[in-house]
């Protein structure tokens, strides 16, 4: 996510600069050729009023198709919120449900906070699992982005790997059989659920009572995890996405036809000394209409892992310095912060 105010010019050029370099030789050489073809009595220009027309069109269609990707944003983000109210939910579950009242054999304190430790460190390599589960490329993802991504983000968390993430968390055999599931997020909340078990029927460390509230907890995590998987795995329908950019290429393709003839007109008996304004105007026009396209284009899957995106890595962090508080750990992980402007 993008935290800074005010975009820096650097990261306008890198996505504009192909299109106004595009635009600027396209609108020349229309100019170019209006001015040649007159000499001959034969004017390519178009009227402006139908153009018109299509860029009303044009804006109409990527509005809403920039409405519908933040939604996909927004919601990627509320989903995150959810994840962290309840990861605090969790913690405090643990640090106070888990107990020797019910137990058969009291267990020392010393032992009885491992057990606390082992439910929460789970938890974390669960979200970091989650995390790097959702940020895998899929076949629909947008290529371009990710080597800007790459450099953008050169030396930040989100380059360790899952052994470091996860692996480093939970049990080492645990993790080796875990990390070969298909779903190693999914399998990380059903091993939760297999210890809540073993603490209630086999050690008695929690009551039937505590027992339900606790798995109420990852089920709420499973639809939380369901949820994000759901915007990963269903691309933005193709054919808003698709017809987007297809029109605004077509409107931006006219739009120096029709404004080499207006301006042409304002020249009056200059001697068509006003066409050459068509190639700044027609590389701003169409730089606007080329950019409200790619901002909806580039917002649409939040868990990519781009400057646009839902910061999953920080919100990580934070999760995981308010659980390791709770089990009154000194040594805490400092926040994640801003790499050149992005946070992830």
């Amino acid at each position: 996510m993008y935290v800074r105010r005010n975009i820096k010019p650097g990261i306008v050029f890198r996505f504009a600069w192909s299109y106004l370099l595009f635009f600027i030789i396209w609108s020349g050489i229309v100019v170019f050729a209006y001015h040649y073809f007159l000499h001959k009595d034969i004017n390519i220009g178009i009227p402006f009023l139908p153009l018109s027309t299509i860029g009303i069109a044009v804006a109409f269609y990527v509005g809403f198709k920039n409405n519908a990707s933040y939604d996909r944003f927004w919601e990627g983000r509320k989903i995150w919120g959810g994840i962290v109210n309840y990861s605090r939910t969790w913690a405090n579950q643990v640090m106070s449900f888990v107990t020797n009242r019910h137990a058969p054999i009291k267990l020392s304190e010393a032992e009885i906070y491992d057990i606390k430790k082992k439910l929460i460190y789970r938890h974390i390599a669960w979200m970091n699992a989650l995390r790097l589960h959702l940020r895998q490329p899929t076949s629909f993802s947008i290529k371009h982005t990710r080597t800007i991504r790459d450099m953008l983000t050169e030396g930040t968390p989100e380059r360790a790997h899952w052994d470091d993430e996860v692996g480093s968390l939970i049990d080492r055999k645990e993790y080796c059989r875990l990390i070969e599931k298909v779903n190693t997020p999914a399998q990380l909340i059903r091993q939760q659920g297999e210890e809540l078990r073993l603490l209630m029927e086999k050690h008695g460390l929690i009551d039937d009572f505590r027992h339900m509230e606790m798995m109420r907890v990852l089920e709420e995590f499973y639809n939380l995890q369901g949820k994000c998987e759901r915007i990963k795995n269903t691309p933005f329908p193709r054919q808003y996405a698709y017809f987007s950019k297809i029109f605004t290429w077509i409107f931006n393709l006219l739009l120096p036809f029709g404004m080499v003839r207006e301006f042409d007109n304002m020249g009056g008996d200059l001697v068509h000394s006003f066409i050459w304004l068509t190639v700044p105007f027609c590389v701003l026009i169409s730089w606007i209409f080329s950019t409200m396209e790619i901002v909806g284009d580039n917002s649409e899957d939040p868990f990519e892992g781009f400057i646009n995106d839902v910061p999953m890595t920080a919100l990580c962090r934070t999760i995981e310095i308010d659980l390791r508080e709770m089990l009154e750990e000194s040594s805490l992980p400092l926040k994640v912060k801003p790499v050149n402007d992005v946070l992830f």
